[in-house]
C-alpha cells in the first residue's frame, strides 16, 4: 500500500503541474518577461531584492510549509488515512495551487503589494481594512502556533535545536559567499550543502538543552532580528539550504515508501468525530480544514506569495515554479507523512509505549480514541510521531544502512527548519501588514506613523503577542484557532484572485476560483462557529488569560469575515469586466 499510494501521488502532481499549471500560466495569467518585476524596478536592498529561482523556491517553500504539512496530516490520521489523503490531494489541486499562484502573480502586477492591497483596489476600501485586520490576527496566531510546536520539539529532541542553530551559522556563511564574495553559485552551493551536513552531524553530538520558556525567549529575539534585517543576509541563503534539506528528505522518503512494501495498519476510515481539538469530539466536516491546514491549502500562502516572494521574483516566468510548484511539493510532502504514519505509526506508538513500560493494542474500530489517547499519555507530539514513523519506514528498506539517529534528526530538521522559517517570515509579513495599516496616520500623525512603521518596532509588536500566546503551551487549541483563521483567509484570498482574473485579466476563468472559494468559505465559517462554541470555552476554563485572548481574536475575525463577504457579493467583483 505504501508503494501504490506514493506512486499515485507523484503521478498526480507531476501530470497536473504540466497540464493545469501551464494552462494557468499561458491562458489566464498570460505571463511575459518583457516587463521588469518589482524586485528590479523597486530594488531597495532590504525587501525588494531579485533572487535566483532556486533560492526563491527554497524561501517560498520553507515559509509556506512550516510544520503544517507534517503536523496537520499527522493529526488528521485520527479520522483514518483515506479522509486525510483525499483532503490533501483535492485541496491542493482545486484550491491550494490556484490560490497560491494567483496571489503571487497579482501581487507582482501590483508592485509587490499585499493581497489585502489588491482586495482594497478591486473590491473596496472597507473590504481592504477588514482584510488587513483579519490577516494581522492570523499572523499573530501563526507565530503562536509554530513557536509552540518548535518549543516542544526542541525540548523533546535537543539535537534538533543544536542542529538548527548550526544551520543558521552555515546560512550566514553561505550568504557571505554568494552576495559578498560573489563566489561561483555552484561552488557556493556545494560548500553550503557540506556545511548543512556538518550542522546535522554536530547537532547529534552536541545537543542544546533548554526549558520550554527558555526557548520562547530565544524565539522572540530571533524572529525580531531575522524579520528586520535584509532578506539576503539570512532569509535567502537559509531557505536555499532548506530547499536541499527538503530534496534530501523527499527523495529518502519517496524511496523508503516505494521499497517498504508495507500495508497500512491504520484503518482507511476510523470514524466521523474522534476526540481531538480541545479534547472534544471533532467532526470531519467542518473541522478538517482547521486540522490539516497548509498541507492541503492555506491562506497564509497568499501572504507569503504577496509579501516576501513577489518582492524577490526575478522574472514572471519563474512564478509558476514558485507559486504553483511549491504548493504541489508541499502536498507531496503531506502524502509522505500520511504514508509513513499509516504504515509505521502504530509501531512507533508501541515503541514509545514500551520505553515507558506501557502496552496497548491497536483498536481499528475505535482508532481515533486510541490514537489521540495514547499519544497524550505518552506525551508524544505529532511532530515526534512523524519523526519516529519516518525513521522506521527508512529502516524497513535497503536504506537501513543510514543510522537511525541521523534519519531522526533529518526528519526533525524538516519540522524545525520549515517552522522556524515560517516564524520569522510571518513576523516580517506582520511588519509589512502593520506598516500598510498605519498608512492613514501618515498625514495626521506623522510622528506616530514613523514609530509604528519603524522595521524594528513593527517587528517587536506581533512577535511579543504571538510568543505570549505560545508560552501557554496549549498548542492544540492554538493550532485549531490558527487553522480557522488560516482557511478563512484562503477563501477570501481566492475570492480576491477571482476578482483579479475578472477585472484585470478580463478572463472567464474566474469561476474556477470563486466556486471553490465559496465552498471553502461555507465550510470554514461553520468550523469557526463550532470552534468558538465548543472548543474555546474549554480552553478558557483551563487557562483564562491566553484562552480569552484567542477568543477575542477569533470573534473579531468572524465579524470582519462577514463584512468582507457582504462587500464582495455587493460589488460583483468576480464578474468579468466588459
Amino acid at each position: 500500500m505504501t508503494t501504490l499510494i506514493i506512486f499515485v501521488g507523484f503521478l498526480l502532481y507531476f501530470s497536473l503541474y504540466l497540464i493545469y499549471g501551464k494552462k494557468l500560466e499561458k491562458d489566464v495569467v498570460k505571463v511575459s518577461n518583457d516587463q521588469p518585476t518589482p524586485s528590479h524596478r523597486l530594488y531597495d536592498g532590504v525587501d525588494y531584492i531579485p533572487a535566483r529561482k532556486e533560492v526563491l523556491f527554497g524561501h517560498h517553500f520553507a515559509s509556506i510549509a512550516g510544520a503544517a504539512p507534517i503536523i496537520g496530516p499527522a493529526l488528521a490520521i485520527c479520522w483514518g488515512w483515506a479522509p486525510a489523503l483525499l483532503w490533501v490531494w483535492l485541496g491542493n489541486i482545486f484550491i491550494g495551487a490556484v490560490h497560491d499562484y494567483l496571489s503571487l502573480m497579482a501581487s507582482v502586477r501590483y508592485d509587490g503589494k499585499s493581497v489585502q492591497f489588491v482586495a482594497t483596489d478591486l473590491i473596496g476600501k472597507r473590504t481592504g481594512n477588514a482584510f488587513y485586520w483579519i490577516v494581522f490576527f492570523l499572523l499573530i496566531l501563526v507565530v503562536a502556533a509554530f513557536a509552540a510546536i518548535i518549543g516542544g520539539l526542541f525540548v523533546k529532541i535537543p539535537a534538533i535545536a543544536s542542529a538548527y542553530t548550526y544551520k543558521i551559522i552555515a546560512a550566514l556563511i553561505l550568504g557571505v559567499l554568494i552576495y559578498r564574495v560573489k563566489m561561483n553559485f555552484s561552488l557556493a552551493t556545494i560548500i553550503g550543502i557540506a556545511l548543512l551536513c556538518l550542522a546535522i552531524w554536530l547537532g547529534t553530538v552536541t545537543p542544546f538543552k533548554g526549558t520550554y520558556i527558555t526557548w520562547m525567549w530565544v524565539f522572540f529575539f530571533y524572529i525580531v532580528i531575522a524579520s528586520a534585517i535584509p532578506v539576503n543576509v539570512l532569509l535567502q541563503p537559509r531557505d536555499y539550504l532548506n530547499s536541499w534539506l527538503l530534496y534530501a528528505g523527499l527523495v529518502l522518503g519517496f524511496a523508503a515508501a516505494v521499497f517498504a512494501f508495507k500495508g497500512f495498519e491504520v484503518p482507511a476510515f476510523a470514524g466521523f468525530s474522534p476526540v481531538l481539538l480541545g479534547g472534544k469530539p471533532t467532526p470531519f466536516w467542518p473541522a478538517i480544514p482547521l486540522v490539516i491546514a497548509c498541507g492541503s491549502l492555506s491562506g497564509f500562502h497568499s501572504l507569503v506569495a504577496s509579501g516576501t516572494s513577489s518582492k524577490q521574483l526575478d522574472k514572471e516566468s519563474d512564478g509558476l515554479l514558485i507559486g504553483y510548484g511549491a504548493m504541489f511539493m508541499e502536498g507531496f510532502l503531506s502524502t509522505i507523512v500520511v504514508v509513513s504514519i499509516a504504515g509505521f505509526g502504530y509501531a512507533a506508538l508501541k515503541t514509545a509505549a514500551a520505553a515507558k513500560g506501557m502496552e496497548f493494542t491497536l483498536n481499528a474500530s475505535n482508532w481515533g480514541a486510541t490514537f489521540t489517547g495514547i499519544s497524550a499519555k505518552l506525551g508524544l507530539s505529532k511532530a515526534n510521531l512523524f519523526v519516529q514513523s519516518y525513521a522506521d519506514m527508512v529502516a524497513a528498506t535497503w536504506l537501513s544502512f543510514i543510522p537511525a539517529k541521523f534519519v531522526k534528526v533529518l526528519a526533525g530538521m524538516w519540522v524545525a527548519s520549515f517552522a522556524m522559517t515560517t516564524l520569522d517570515t510571518t513576523n516580517r509579513l506582520a511588519r509589512y501588514c502593520l506598516s500598510e495599516m498605519c498608512t492613514p496616520l501618515k498625514e495626521n500623525a506623522q510622528g506616530l506613523y514613523n514609530v509604528l512603521t519603524n522595521r524594528w518596532v513593527a517587528s517587536v509588536i506581533p512577535a511579543a503577542i504571538g510568543i505570549y500566546l505560545a508560552a501557554s503551551g496549549n498548542w492544540l487549541v492554538i493550532w485549531g484557532s490558527f487553522g480557522a483563521a488560516n482557511q478563512l483567509i484562503a477563501s477570501i484570498a481566492l475570492m480576491t484572485g477571482a476578482a483579479y482574473i475578472a477585472k484585470k485579466l478580463k478572463s472567464g476563468f474566474a469561476n474556477a476560483a470563486v466556486v471553490p472559494a465559496w465552498l471553502l468559505w461555507i465550510t470554514v465559517t461553520a468550523a469557526f462557529i463550532w470552534f468558538i462554541l465548543i472548543v474555546q470555552p474549554g480552553a478558557i476554563a483551563a487557562k483564562p488569560v491566553p484562552g480569552w485572548s484567542v477568543m477575542v481574536i477569533l470573534v473579531v475575525m468572524f465579524i470582519l469575515n462577514f463584512v468582507f463577504i457582504y462587500d464582495f457579493v455587493k460589488s460583483k467583483s468576480y464578474k468579468k469586466a466588459e
